[in-house]
């Protein structure tokens, strides 16, 4: 898979909420900035945990 097909999580909802994570898609500040820095892999590694992420902030 190219870093193309790997679209930003990113909905336009960038505040950062009580766990350090953007409330819209749940990314630390550190993914944000470097996201286009990544390759596909690492993509892919902070795709896998963006679910979870969400789900734990609703506990």
């Amino acid at each position: 898979m190219s870093i193309e097909n790997i679209v930003s999580p990113c909905i336009g909802v960038c505040s950062m909420n009580d766990f350090s994570l953007c409330a819209g898609c749940y990314r630390t500040i550190d993914e944000i900035r470097e996201w286009w820095n990544m390759n596909d892999g690492q993509r892919s590694e902070v795709m896998s945990v963006l679910g979870a992420r969400e789900e734990s902030s609703f506990e």
